[in-house]
């Protein structure tokens, strides 16, 4: 049931959060739903008080958790906003709640949605990009756009998962993310190149596409697909499995049979290489 927060309220609320905390539900609020993992990769140096401050945040209402039910083993705890944090960045927005456009029963609906485990599997490229870099020196994710912003930006043409820029060693490229769970039909996705191709023209950048499969087996035929597509839609991408770590050389260019490439190498690769201080 929803709860009326007074100012009074809200003060005794606002003096137990830190600068953090109030981070982090802006981040949870962003980006919809995220697992104990990803907060614990995305925002906290030590394992054990982040899961202590999760549990503090979710009993002050800050945070609403769930864990879905799969088929077989157990899921981690998945978390959304709760309304008392939602209360919070209301006021800090200067908005009502109901302005600020949270509902409870529809932040918690996501655990039921058939797009959970889409949304987590994105989430999860966010959180392991920004985990690498708040441990390492020379590295950023210095955007992350998420589903609806980039609709927002490009739906008349495409709707990636993500658009984000990643700078590693002073090296940064610009790309979009298609994560494919394996429910769409191999031609559905590689056709999703037709509308990177009519954004490149109108915007005359042709930023990479990165697909990131289900399976290894489904990345090497998609793989195919898109080189035969290459020389009819000449948009860069490429293409690795799930399971491993965004980053690393994982990536396998579209115009490639072999040789996997580091993220941020990817640039140089397709010619698109910006280090930091140039244009």
């Amino acid at each position: 049931m929803s709860q009326h927060y007074t100012p009074r309220v809200l003060d005794s609320l606002v003096i137990r959060l830190t600068d953090h905390d109030r981070q982090l539900l802006r981040l949870v609020w962003t980006h919809e739903v995220l697992t104990t993992h990803q907060l614990l990769q995305a925002a906290y140096d030590n394992d054990h008080t982040g899961r202590h401050r999760l549990v503090k945040l979710t009993r002050l209402g800050a945070l609403d958790r769930f864990r879905p039910r799969p088929p077989l083993g157990s899921a981690p705890w998945h978390y959304v906003l709760g309304e008392a944090g939602a209360a919070v960045l209301a006021r800090e927005n200067g908005v009502t709640l109901p302005e600020f456009g949270y509902r409870r029963g529809q932040a918690l609906a996501i655990a039921y949605s058939q797009r959970l485990a889409h949304t987590v599997g994105v989430n999860g490229v966010f959180a392991a990009l920004t985990g690498h870099a708040r441990h390492t020196e020379d590295c950023r994710l210095d955007t992350w756009w998420t589903e609806a912003r980039c609709k927002a930006m490009w739906g008349k043409h495409v709707r990636p998962d993500a658009y984000a820029r990643w700078t590693d060693n002073g090296i940064t490229l610009d790309f979009f993310l298609e994560y494919d769970t394996g429910t769409e039909s191999l031609d559905r996705v590689a056709a999703k190149l037709r509308g990177y191709a009519s954004l490149a023209t109108v915007s005359g950048i042709d930023t990479p596409v990165l697909f990131l499969t289900s399976t290894a087996r489904r990345e090497a035929n998609l793989h195919e697909r898109l080189r035969l597509r290459g020389a009819l839609v000449p948009v860069p991408v490429a293409t690795a499995a799930q399971g491993q770590e965004p980053h690393e050389a994982i990536w396998l260019p579209g115009n490639r049979t072999e040789g996997r490439l580091r993220l941020a190498e990817l640039a140089r690769h397709f010619g698109q290489e910006r280090r930091e201080g140039h244009p």
